[in-house]
Parts: structure tokens; C-alpha cells; sequence
């Protein structure tokens, strides 16, 4: 297409051909020659600056123009129908799989080098080759083990660096510093590689009940290196220090940290933090903990240092662990206010902490995080701290159980949806957390209606709710009377691996049973056959588990049997329902409990409707057998059939059988 200005005057009869590419078509258009040559005289190039931007720069255009679906299973799941998991634990199986699939391939490339000495790329990519062997015949230098630092291979630095003592290989002060700073950061151990996230998520769940042990290792290469280092420096006191506070050996790196000052070693504003953080380790009482920290305060103003983010960070973390809460609490406004002045602004890690000083599960209520929510409402965050990715599932369970206000929970739910903020939400199971919460206090006070409309946005692929929460869901559904949106839940329930959760199976029955549908009500119809269908499923599915010995199985129940009968009488499914009473009849000794006197008659009003008076007489025998009102029974039996002398023999004797039982 071309454009033209629309001052230009087309006066002239001249004529301009105009050939289109890949169009066979030719475009005539009157010019004016006077004008053209004007306007291409006049007219200035001007080539704007270059504006530099990231290799991504494209792609970030790109997704820009197309919102989040929520919808959508996450992208680490294959976009097939057929894989993408559908419970929280295949979702952890599937993710784990992947990443095992990874190593799989890592160690047939370790173990087989010899196939892999192609070129992959050009220009090559080192993180393509194989990963380098070094034994005690290897010729190292100076440049091989520095060369192992940069690239963060702990266990291969550590090697090397014994093999160069062992054949006194000279090490410079400046390579012991850099392996120093190496061993201390990662205690000693290659650091977890950025493919295998789900593995380290995984490891970092099942070391939240192990917080602040002490993991560091005692008399290993640090500490040697740390003696063999003369002189010693700031930077070699400094790594020393926080290595051991990073790993929990607390008296030792104060001790360290001491010895340091004493020695008018100069150190840095990261080491005072590592100090700060582990301040609640050394001392035992709140009065001493704080006065700790106020004491490293002070020795960092008379160093000439000035306070970050993570010093204020480190000293509300140590306040945090203070169990008088007037004391916690006096402190960390005083920390804030200080720090305030001083210019720094807090992060979510920060607010993070203040929440779990103030918003604790047996102290007063605090509606600090209304001031937090008017202080970084509508900001946009980048992470800064790695305790950042607390702060959202923290927010949303103070809203839930500290305060149980569902303003607030949709405040920080709207906070978490601003630009990349949903980013800091975390690992998965800090997602869950987030969002188990925020199901359990909508489904409490929300609308249903407006609940659903949530549920239906992001379950199953933002989240699955767990039993605890489906539980709640269902309760909701009973008390506003939701009847309609039951075979939408079990189906989910199906899904979601809930079926061998005798509670929630029982709790559904109850529903069933107890709310009958409102035929005039349009959102109910067809209820009733729906409901039969879901019996006969409940059925079927506590069949097959009791088949396979590797399930855990949902046991049968006098009660369960009953409501699955009644269901199945009431929605006419007769052949259904005879298979549930024979297995009911038949196993009375193996099933504990009774159907109700309800499930009963509704079967046998349903042995009558289809006009089948043995199966109605077995109804008796069952009855008479285990309680129930039999003459009730038998009245209505010979009422509403013409009986042949072989039946009515058979009902006379149960009743005669009964009587004589009671006598």
C-alpha cells in the first residue's frame, strides 16, 4: 500500500505505473510532477538513535499482545489432552518425570562421551561438551582450577585443588580466596543445576520442617583453606563468616566475627547482615536477641557502613523469631521507622516479615496488612529477596484465617495479577497455598454463583483443590443450594483422584439424598437422573478399587449402600438398583451398618413400579432379617400386587419367622 500526504494536489493529466509485488494487477495514479519533485527536495532523512535491547526483546513484544489464559495448562505440560496431568500428584510425577528425563540424557552423555565428540553448534556452546574428568594423573594449573570456580563446579574445584597441594603445585592468595568464596557459598557442593527446579522445589518442601539446622561441615576444605590464607583479609574473614551463617553454624562465625573486629578488620555491610540474621541462634531470650541486634547496628555505623534492604530484611527476620509479641512488635515499628529515614525501600520480603510478626495464629487480631495493601497496592515488583515469594501466600492465609475478610484476599489477588507480580508467587506449592486459601474463604462467604465463575477460571489448571477444600466446596454447595453444580464436582472429584476419599463420597451421597431436585426450577431439571447416574458411578468405582489390592480403597457401608439404593429407586434405573441390593442382601455379614428405612421404601416402590413382586418379597426378607418394620412392608406388598399362594406363604412365613423372633 502506499501512502500519500493528503496536501499533495493531483492536478496534472500525467500518468505514474505502479507495479504491486506478487499482485498481477497495475495501478494508475494522477500526479502532479511539480509537486513530486518539491516534496523529494524538501524532504529530510531523519535515521532515529539505535535503541538497545535485550535478546528477548522480540518475544517479550510478542507476549505482550496476548493476555494470560488461565485456562491453559501450565507450558511445562505438553498441550495434548491426553497427558497434561489432572491431579496434584501427577502433576508432581509428570514434572518429576521430565526432569528425569533430563538427568537420564545428562548421564548417557557423562557416560558415553566417546559418541557425543561431534560439534552440536557452531560457534560451540561449552555447556554442550561433556563434563571434564580429573584423577590423580590429570595436569592441573593454576588457570584449570580457576577455570572450575567460575564455572561453579564445587566438587571438581575441590579436587583439583588438593590434587595442586599434593604435587605442591603453587596456588596463589587471590585463587585460595576465589575457592574459598566458592566452598563457602555452596557448603562444599555443586550447586543445583537451574534444569532440575522441580527436584529443588521438592528438596526445599521437605526441608521446611528442618529450618535452621545447622548444616554446615565442620573442619572440611573451608576451614582449611581459611587457615592456609596469610594474610587474611576482609574478603577471606568475610566469606568465612558467611558461609557459616548461611548454614546455620552461628556461634562459630560470631566468634569469627569478633575475632575479626578485634583484629580492626575492616568488613563488609553483607557480613554484618549474615550476623543479624542469625542473631536469634546466639541468644536465648528476647531481650538479649534484640539487644544484639541493635548492638551490630551500632558497630555498623561506627564502621562507617551503610544499612541495605537485607540488613533491614535480616534484623525483622531476627525479630520475627521473638516470642514476646509486645517486644517483636515495638521492635520491628522502631526498625521500619529507622530505616524509613534512611531511604530504603521495602521489598515483599520485608512485608512478608512484618505480617508473620504482627499476624500471628494466638495473638490479636492486626490489620496491618490493610496498610501494607494502601502502601504497595497497584506496584509493580522484581525480586530482590528470596523470602519475596512468601509474601503472597502469607497475605492470602492472613486474610483467610487471621481475619477471614474476603475484601482484603481479593486486594492482594488483584496485587498478585499486577504485570509480572505473578511471578514472585513461587514454587508450585506455594501456589497451592495461595490459592487453597483464597478457594476456602470465597467459598465461605462469596456469592455461589460468583464463586463458581472462579472455580470454573482456574480449576483444573491454576489449581486443584485438595480433599480439605473440596470438602469445603461441597459444603458451600449444601447450604445454598446448589444442586446443580454436583455432577459438575464429582465429575472433577473423578478427575482429581478424590474417589477413594470415603469422606467426600459419603458427603455427596448425603447431598444427593437429603436436597431433592425442584423439577419447576430450570437449573435442576434432569437432576434426578443425573443423580442416579452418579450413584451407579460411586458404585462402580468402590467395586473396582475393592478388585485391586494397590488402591486404597473406600470400604462399603450399610448407610453408603443405602443412599446409592435410593438414588438409583428414585431415578428409575432398576436393573442398577437390583445389582446394589443383591450385593446388599448378600454380604450383610461383611457390610457394617444398615440403609436408612428411606432407602428401603424407595426400593421397594420401585419393585412395584416395575411390577416384580419376588424382588419385592426379598425387600421383605431384608427388612425382616435386619429391623425394620416388616408388617409396614407387608401391607404394602400385598396392597399393590395380586399375589400368587406361593408368595403369600413366603410373606406369611417372614412375618411368623418375626414374630416368633420377638417372642
Amino acid at each position: 500500500m502506499f501512502l500519500f500526504r493528503k496536501s499533495v494536489s493531483f492536478a496534472t493529466t500525467s500518468y505514474s505505473k505502479i507495479s504491486l509485488s506478487g499482485n498481477t494487477r497495475v495501478r494508475y495514479l494522477k500526479i502532479s510532477p511539480s509537486c513530486h519533485e518539491n516534496s523529494a527536495a524538501n524532504k529530510k532523512i531523519s535515521i532515529p538513535n539505535r535503541i538497545k535491547r535485550s535478546s528477548t526483546a522480540i518475544l517479550e513484544a510478542l507476549a505482550s499482545t496476548v493476555g494470560d489464559d488461565p485456562t491453559a495448562a501450565h507450558y511445562k505440560y505438553h498441550d495434548d489432552p491426553f497427558l497434561i496431568p489432572t491431579s496434584n500428584l501427577t502433576k508432581k510425577t509428570y514434572a518429576m518425570a521430565q526432569e528425569s528425563g533430563r538427568k537420564a540424557a545428562r548421564w548417557i552423555r557423562e557416560e558415553h562421551r566417546d559418541l557425543f565428540m561431534h560439534k552440536n553448534a557452531d560457534p560451540p556452546i561449552p555447556a554442550f561438551f561433556p563434563k571434564m574428568i580429573f584423577t590423580e594423573e590429570s595436569e592441573v594449573d593454576e588457570q584449570c582450577l580457576r577455570n572450575l570456580v567460575n564455572n561453579c563446579e564445587t566438587n571438581d574445584a575441590i579436587f583439583v585443588y588438593k590434587l595442586m597441594k599434593t604435587k605442591n603445585i603453587e596456588i596463589s592468595n587471590e585463587m585460595k580466596q576465589a575457592v574459598l568464596e566458592l566452598v563457602c557459598f555452596c557448603n562444599n557442593e555443586d550447586l543445583q543445576s537451574d534444569e532440575f527446579l522441580e527436584e529443588y522445589w521438592l528438596k526445599q518442601e521437605s526441608l521446611q520442617k528442618e529450618r535452621s539446622r545447622r548444616t554446615w561441615k565442620d573442619g572440611d576444605i573451608a576451614e582449611q583453606i581459611f587457615k592456609e590464607i596469610e594474610p587474611k583479609t576482609s574478603e577471606t574473614y568475610s566469606a568465612i563468616i558467611r558461609g557459616m551463617c548461611k548454614y546455620y553454624q552461628a556461634e562459630r562465625g560470631y566468634a569469627l566475627f569478633q575475632e575479626a573486629l578485634e583484629k580492626q578488620i575492616q568488613l563488609d555491610t553483607k557480613t554484618f547482615n549474615a550476623i543479624i540474621s542469625v542473631a536469634n541462634l546466639l541468644k536465648d531470650t528476647a531481650d538479649l536477641k534484640w539487644e544484639l541486634v541493635k548492638d551490630i547496628l551500632k558497630q555498623m555505623s561506627e564502621h562507617n557502613l551503610k544499612p541495605n534492604l537485607y540488613t533491614l530484611n535480616a534484623t525483622l527476620a531476627t525479630i520475627s523469631s521473638i516470642g514476646n509479641l509486645r517486644i517483636a512488635r515495638n521492635s520491628a515499628l522502631k526498625t521500619l521507622s529507622e530505616f524509613k529515614k534512611l531511604g530504603i525501600e521495602p521489598c515483599l520480603a520485608t512485608w512478608y516479615y512484618v505480617l508473620i510478626i504482627f499476624c500471628r495464629e494466638r495473638g490479636p487480631v492486626s490489620h496491618v496488612i490493610v496498610d501494607i495493601l494502601n502502601e504497595i497496592q497497584h506496584k509493580e515488583f522484581t525480586i530482590q529477596d528470596p523470602k519475596d515469594t512468601y509474601f503472597f501466600a502469607t497475605a492470602m492465609d492472613v486474610c483467610r484465617n487471621h481475619l477471614h475478610d474476603k475484601i482484603l484476599a481479593k486486594r492482594v489477588n488483584e496485587l498478585l495479577h499486577v504485570g509480572n507480580n505473578y511471578d514472585l508467587i513461587g514454587d508450585p506449592n506455594k501456589e497451592s497455598i495461595y490459592y487453597r486459601h483464597y478457594f476456602a474463604l470465597l467459598c465461605q462467604t462469596e456469592p455461589l454463583e460468583e464463586f463458581m465463575k472462579i472455580y470454573d477460571l482456574l480449576v483444573p489448571n491454576v489449581y486443584i483443590p485438595e480433599p480439605g477444600i473440596m470438602s469445603e466446596i461441597l459444603k458451600a454447595l449444601d447450604v445454598n443450594g446448589g444442586l446443580q453444580y454436583i455432577p459438575k464436582i464429582w465429575s472433577d472429584m473423578v478427575i482429581f483422584d478424590h474417589i477413594n476419599r470415603e469422606s467426600l463420597v459419603t458427603m455427596i451421597l448425603k447431598m444427593m439424598v437429603e436436597n431433592k431436585p425442584n423439577p419447576e426450577d430450570v437449573s435442576q431439571q434432569n437432576l434426578t437422573e443425573k443423580f442416579g447416574e452418579i450413584a451407579m458411578d460411586i458404585f462402580t468405582k468402590i467395586e473396582e478399587q475393592s478388585e485391586n489390592a494397590k488402591i486404597k480403597k473406600s470400604d462399603f457401608t450399610g448407610k453408603l449402600l443405602g443412599d446409592i439404593l435410593k438414588l438409583l429407586s428414585d431415578s428409575n434405573r432398576w436393573e442398577d438398583a437390583q445389582k446394589v441390593f443383591k450385593k446388599l442382601d448378600k454380604n450383610q455379614h461383611l457390610i457394617p451398618g444398615t440403609p436408612s428405612s428411606e432407602s428401603i421404601e424407595s426400593y421397594l416402590d420401585l419393585c412395584i413400579k416395575e411390577k416384580k413382586p419376588s424382588e419385592a418379597i426379598n425387600c421383605l426378607e431384608y427388612g425382616a432379617e435386619n429391623g425394620f418394620d416388616s408388617s409396614k412392608i407387608a401391607k404394602k406388598i400385598r396392597n399393590s400386587f395380586t399375589l400368587s399362594e406361593n408368595h403369600q406363604r413366603k410373606v406369611s412365613r417372614i412375618l411368623d419367622e418375626e414374630s416368633s423372633d420377638d417372642e
